[in-house]
């Protein structure tokens, strides 16, 4: 098998396509021909060694994908070689081949294009996690997304608005908010050239966001927050931007507010039923026409760089997928 490996912290210019034997699946494990795996930015902060997941050298990156089970170990059960699959929160995905528990395993409705599961598992995870779980969004709510251009923020628009929920959309240039509009963003909001916390007091009637969902952090989040209405929930995703805020903790007392983390891949390994739950119903609601990955580029496993650096220079609308063959 081929594979991506990071054998230095060094970021994605130290990754290296290389030969590598093909692993057999262990017991209650299932090896996958990888058909598609998709780029989001954590994948950056791991090989750069800043994200919260520190796998041990060398690895291969890559934590969300699809593909078709080749083989199975002992114990396997309800999973068979030839079932179509997504793997859930875990690594290896920019390779030919990779090994996951079966328990990170969902078989693929029939149907399901390998391109779309490979964008869709963790994105779409994390944000139904977030808002239906965490922030229990309910139908006419106010939702603000901010980076909503981007892989998760385009996936919290289509939740959101699967769910009942007004959304508004905020991005950094005016090509972005066109975008998210087509996902069904009901406002969009330019932080790049707007004053954040007056535009989200005029598209609210200065009441505010009942929720609003950040993977962006860094200096957005101090001005979103006092955009947040009375009992509003504000949704801790990443930090985009790079920098960890601090939040003045007299603001959610003011606001009657909550600070929610919502981090999918933890609430995976420690809420498995729960999750699955989640996933069925996005893939009811994918099967009905409501959520759909929006996929900027499809390239080649071996042009990962490439779509490093579209990403890198955050140039990617929702989502970049890499495949095989």
């Amino acid at each position: 098998m081929q594979a991506w490996l990071c054998e230095t912290l060094s970021g994605p210019e130290g990754l290296v396509w290389k030969e590598v034997p093909t692993p057999e699946p262990g017991p209650g494990e299932v090896r996958i021909a990888i058909r598609a795996a998709s780029l989001n930015f954590p994948d950056i902060l791991i090989v750069q060694g800043k994200y919260q997941a520190k796998p041990a050298l060398p690895f291969v990156p890559g934590s969300e994908y699809a593909g078709v089970i080749d083989a199975v170990g002992t114990g396997v059960k309800g999973l068979a070689p030839g079932d179509a699959v997504a793997a859930l929160g875990t690594m290896g995905g920019f390779a030919t081949h990779g090994i996951v528990a079966a328990g990170r395993v969902v078989p693929l409705p029939p149907g399901f294009p390998f391109e779309d599961a490979a964008a869709f598992t963790l994105t779409y995870g994390t944000s139904h996690h977030a808002l239906v779980d965490r922030a229990a969004l309910r139908a006419g709510e106010t939702v603000l997304v901010l980076g909503a251009a981007g892989g998760v923020g385009s996936s919290a628009i289509q939740v959101a608005k699967a769910v009942g929920a007004r959304v508004i959309a905020a991005a950094s240039s005016d090509d972005k908010c066109a975008f998210c509009r087509t996902l069904g963003a009901d406002e969009t909001l330019n932080y790049g050239t707007q004053d954040l916390r007056e535009a989200v007091k005029a598209l609210t009637g200065g009441k505010g966001a009942d929720v609003i969902y950040d993977p962006v952090g860094g200096d957005l989040a101090e001005p979103a927050f006092r955009s947040i209405a009375w009992r509003g929930r504000y949704l801790v995703i990443g930090f985009a931007q790079g920098g960890i805020p601090a939040l003045p903790l007299n603001l959610p007392l003011l606001k009657g507010a909550s600070i929610v983390g919502a981090f999918w891949g933890e609430f995976v390994r420690r809420e498995p039923e729960a999750s699955a739950r989640g996933l069925a119903q996005l893939a009811q609601w994918y099967a009905q026409g409501l959520v759909k990955p929006a996929i900027d580029l499809k390239l080649p496993m071996r042009e990962l760089p490439q779509a490093f650096a579209r990403m890198a220079a955050r140039q990617v609308r929702g989502k970049v997928v890499m495949v095989n063959g």
